[in-house]
């Protein structure tokens, strides 16, 4: 499949892909017939209002999910950097990965990003060793 961007790609490495990656204010899980499961998501977000004039500290939930493909392992680290626009790191994440061969995962990564402005701030998501996938977080001025 092709996007005016280029052809789309999962970020895969050892066998597992990051399907997606959202910033979200909930998310909850259900099982439904067959037996399968359903994640319902709240409040997706690529920007936020800040909760008071920067330098402001917020800890939003950014979830993974992660698929293993049948028939590999399934374990791994994942590694979240989250970058500032001068390309600083403000907070990282590690930890590790296992998702059961042929079933998806998710992780839930809480990371501390300190604002010093209003912009923009990006989390870089990756299985240890393969390529990165980028979530942008940007923080607005309070309306009023």
């Amino acid at each position: 499949m092709f996007t005016p961007c280029g052809p789309i790609q999962a970020a895969t490495f050892g066998g597992m892909d990051i399907v997606s990656a959202l910033f979200v204010e909930g998310i909850d899980m259900r099982q439904v017939p067959g037996p399968a499961t359903r994640f319902d998501l709240t409040g997706v977000m690529f920007s936020l209002a800040a909760p008071s004039p920067p330098p402001v500290t917020i800890s939003p939930h950014l979830i993974v999910f992660i698929r293993c493909r049948a028939g590999e392992p399934g374990q791994g680290t994942m590694e979240v950097r989250f970058l500032d626009a001068a390309g600083e790191e403000v907070a990282r994440n590690a930890q590790p990965v296992n998702v059961q061969p042929g079933k998806f995962g998710r992780q839930l990564v809480k990371g501390d990003m300190k604002y010093e402005d209003y912009g923009t701030i990006e989390a870089h998501v990756r299985l240890v060793g393969g390529p990165t996938v980028v979530v942008p977080l940007t923080l607005l001025p309070a309306p009023g």
